[in-house]
């Protein structure tokens, strides 16, 4: 792989987490109403691991507590 490869590839997987974040913080608005700065900085600051684990989350919990449990 290239270097220019590889920024791009590096570039598109930080675009991937930054739109998986939005997403998650569109749901979690819809679901609990408006949310407290330090969830939206949570969140915004998650790896894709955790991002993942809290998409499948966010369909069960009733607070953001166990959301983030």
């Amino acid at each position: 792989m290239t270097t220019a490869e590889q920024l791009r590839a590096e570039g598109e997987a930080r675009g991937q987490t930054k739109w998986q974040a939005k997403l998650l913080l569109r749901q979690l608005t819809v679901k609990f109403g408006p949310l407290p700065d330090h969830v939206i900085d949570r969140v915004r600051a998650g790896n894709p691991a955790e991002l993942e684990t809290w998409a499948e989350r966010i369909l069960t919990a009733t607070t953001l507590d166990q959301f983030f449990a």
